[in-house]
């Protein structure tokens, strides 16, 4: 008896203290942390952000900080974070950079954060933009918009809370088929590769590109930004939508995928198949993966004693490495399109843009959080 009872508890012990490595309380300390960091720089929503040009403050990069201020606005509901977004809405008055006869997905990111807010105080001026462009979207014939894989997780996750807004299946429909073009036809045969599980960032790296090992080019955040897509996009459509099972089957085979490649601290490189080049710690695609298979465990769609370790492993690298006392988050590899941009990385060095990074680990957070 005494064995066989021994025998069992060494047999789930390493998952309890797994899973009592991570505290709650901790965890959202750290998001208001780096999100204390971010607002305390940027008082003004509205302050244009001024890199090699200026650029207006509704762009795709502060579009997914705000996706990740709403994720921590869901788990602490704190009136100034609420305002923060509501003025940065009113700033922009709802709309977009370009205007709302937009196609592309960087744009019209804002819209996940003005869908939410709308949702909390429904007023019609506050989607009259965003139902335009959608509209617009929907009703005309092109279906290869997301010819980068960004732009999966800048426009996908608008098409699904248009679809639950208005119950209304097509946006459903024609998300998938914007979907399925980017992964089954742009470049010569799509940008998902069936045989390794993962993205080649668009057209130019998709074979006969290799990385100076001779393997293909998966860039970290780019697969960050579509299996945190498939993450975002599961979490707002019903469980009765048309496709879902192919999301989760495409969010399943990237997480299986991903697990061999995580580094020992828990970081994952910029250059998924080739640690050699511009290996080193890089926080965005690292969090987009942790946010992913988070969700995943949380919602019983990954094995949780196969993935709470390697989540584990993965915020807790963020939280040691890459959260500063100050709040700002090192490690976060500048914007760009490969693992050779924004390089070098360093705990202290300051991205082009730094708010997209904070976005993601608020994302990432959240569904530690949930854990």
């Amino acid at each position: 008896m005494k064995k066989s009872f021994l025998t069992s508890l060494l047999l789930v012990l390493p998952l309890f203290l797994s899973s009592q490595a991570i505290d709650k309380k901790e965890v959202l300390d750290h998001m208001i942390l780096a999100n204390g960091y971010f607002m305390k720089k940027w008082p003004d929503v509205g302050k244009t952000i001024i890199t090699n040009k200026e650029r207006p403050s509704n762009i795709w990069t502060r579009g997914v900080y705000y996706e990740g201020l709403m994720a921590l606005y869901q788990i602490w509901p704190k009136e100034e974070y609420y305002k923060y977004a509501l003025d940065w809405a009113n700033f922009h008055e709802w709309g977009f950079r370009y205007g709302t006869a937009n196609r592309n997905a960087d744009d019209y990111c804002a819209a996940q954060t003005y869908i939410d807010l709308y949702n909390l105080e429904p007023q019609p001026h506050k989607l009259r933009k965003t139902k335009a462009t959608l509209n617009m979207l929907l009703h005309t014939p092109q279906l290869d918009d997301w010819s980068w894989i960004d732009a999966i997780q800048m426009g996908m996750p608008v098409f699904a809370k248009m679809g639950v807004l208005e119950n209304d299946d097509r946006y459903f429909e024609k998300m998938y088929q914007m979907y399925a073009y980017t992964k089954n036809q742009h470049g010569d045969n799509g940008l998902y590769n069936p045989e390794d599980a993962l993205w080649w960032r668009d057209k130019d790296f998709d074979p006969p590109y290799t990385e100076p090992n001779g393997e293909d080019c998966y860039w970290s955040r780019g697969n960050g930004w579509v299996i945190g897509a498939l993450a975002k996009t599961l979490s707002i459509i019903p469980t009765n939508a048309p496709h879902r099972a192919e999301y989760i089957e495409d969010l399943k085979a990237m997480s299986h995928a991903l697990v061999p490649l995580q580094r020992k601290d828990g970081f994952w490189n910029v250059s998924l198949h080739d640690p050699k080049n511009f290996g080193g710690k890089e926080l965005t695609g690292t969090a987009l993966f942790v946010y992913a298979m988070a969700y995943g465990v949380n919602n019983d769609i990954l094995d949780k004693e196969t993935f709470l370790p390697v989540i584990e492993k993965g915020w807790n690298a963020m939280i040691k490495e890459g959260l500063q006392d100050s709040g700002f988050l090192g490690y976060v590899q500048s914007t760009g399109k490969e693992p050779k941009d924004g390089q070098p990385l360093s705990k202290s060095k300051i991205p082009d843009f730094e708010d997209y990074g904070l976005g993601c680990f608020l994302l990432a957070g959240s569904e530690v959080y949930r854990l």
